[in-house]
């Protein structure tokens, strides 16, 4: 299929850059059948007011980000809201400084739809939900939008909406809000309108700002985000979503977090979260984490190291031998085969000829080869990653691309490409003392 300019600079740029694009993710996709239809079986259950907890582990580069990516595309085509976030040093899921705040501002920035996949998409959302009940009113009732028996009758069918969920943490405060937010919308206040969201989006950092600016005694803080999360699950399937999904990538970085209280905390939140959706607390949720396998399995200070999540999510008995249950909590991401990655290769080869308008030139026999090098190096059976490859590849492209009288084969044949393995097992001695001091 032909790819619009604008979406291959995309990935090209954002491959060479080693990040996953946002966009274009189904030019590329390449391998993961087996990992992405256990996820969407999730989404199955989601979408009929279940919850489901995931954890994605493979090496840096191994495409864990990409995996990510692409489930997101795939349950907002079918119809839910995405929210993700990369955690970081000052975002984490629980902190004393606003970290986990942090975090939650974060994922509702990024809060993003089928129409709006770019992010930012939570006005757009309130509003369409607010012109989906004044339609429903107007059908129902038959009387002129103008006329105090129809707000009447609008405003009923909003607070019947919200009151489902009064029944949960923060339900009430939260229930109220929106309500204020549909009046200020159908009186054209667009002030009162922007205090609501900004509350939504956990921008008021004390109850009295709160209170003066909106009339309401709390604020969304690092101890309580997650049940805004669950509310917006809820809310966001009476406004005619699927569900929520939310994303969160780099749980390494709690990983690193040195002091050891600060770490547990964060692990302990990770456990809350699990229980919830695995127990049925939560509904129209789904969560996926992603991280190193370190991360996961280090007894010390990894995830392993809580052992309320250790004995949760450790393998059991019968996940051995090449065998792995992709239903169970912790996907781990296989390496690509080599007829993937060549598959890979090719299209991005197509791709990059699109963006930089020449007809490509390069064969499957050149493909071929470049494959068989880079999984020909030492180490590279268990070390090399998508990430690298396809970092190689472009700048293979790039090259031949600015000098037209390179020769592909030539390239990859040459002394500064195709390392033998006596120079490679030279280097590897090299770079054994290179560090070294007395």
């Amino acid at each position: 299929m032909k790819i619009p300019k604008r979406i291959a600079s995309v990935i090209i740029n954002s491959l060479k850059g080693g990040v996953v694009p946002r966009i274009g993710l189904p030019y590329i996709t390449v391998g993961r059948e087996n990992e992405i239809s256990a996820l969407l079986h999730d989404v199955d259950i989601i979408a009929e007011g279940g919850s489901t907890f995931r954890f994605i582990v493979g090496r840096y580069g191994s495409g864990k980000s990409f995996l990510l990516q692409t489930i997101r595309g795939h349950v907002m085509d079918r119809g839910f809201v995405v929210v993700d976030a990369d955690l970081s040093p000052d975002r984490r899921l629980q902190g004393t400084r606003g970290q986990g705040l942090a975090t939650y501002r974060e994922l509702i920035r990024n809060m993003s739809t089928r129409t709006r996949p770019e992010g930012g998409a939570l006005t757009l959302i309130l509003d369409r939900w607010i012109n989906a009940v004044l339609e429903k009113t107007q059908e129902e009732s038959g009387a002129d939008p103008d006329s105090p028996s129809f707000q009447s009758m609008a405003e009923k069918n909003i607070r019947q909406t919200v009151a489902r969920l009064n029944d949960m943490v923060h339900g009430f405060e939260f229930s109220r809000l929106l309500v204020m937010y549909y009046r200020s919308y159908v009186m054209n206040d667009d002030d009162t309108k922007d205090k609501v969201v900004k509350w939504f989006r956990g921008e008021y950092s004390t109850k009295s700002e709160a209170k003066a600016e909106l009339g309401v005694n709390i604020i969304i803080n690092d101890d309580d985000w997650y049940d805004y999360i669950k509310l917006f699950a809820c809310f966001l399937q009476q406004a005619g979503y699927t569900g929520l999904m939310v994303l969160i990538d780099e749980l390494v970085n709690i990983y690193k977090i040195s002091n050891t209280v600060s770490r547990q905390n964060n692990y302990e939140k990770i456990l809350t979260m699990y229980n919830d959706t695995l127990q049925g607390k939560a509904s129209y949720l789904g969560i996926v984490m992603s991280g190193t396998p370190q991360t996961l399995a280090d007894t010390r200070r990894g995830i392993y190291s809580y052992e309320a999540l250790r004995s949760r999510l450790a393998e059991g008995r019968f996940s051995r031998d090449g065998r792995t249950d992709l239903l169970a909590p912790v996907i781990k991401l296989r390496p690509l085969s080599n007829e993937e990655m060549l598959v890979l290769v090719e299209k991005l080869a197509d791709i990059h000829a699109v963006l930089f308008d020449y007809e490509r030139t390069v064969t499957q026999e050149e493909l071929t080869e470049f494959i068989r090098i880079e999984y020909g190096r030492v180490g590279a059976d268990v070390n090399i990653t998508p990430r690298e490859i396809i970092r190689d590849f472009i700048e293979l492209l790039n090259i031949v691309c600015q000098n037209p009288g390179a020769s592909v084969l030539s390239i990859l044949q040459s002394d500064s490409f195709a390392f033998s393995k006596s120079e490679l097992d030279e280097q590897a001695e090299d770079d054994e003392f290179a560090e070294f001091e007395i």
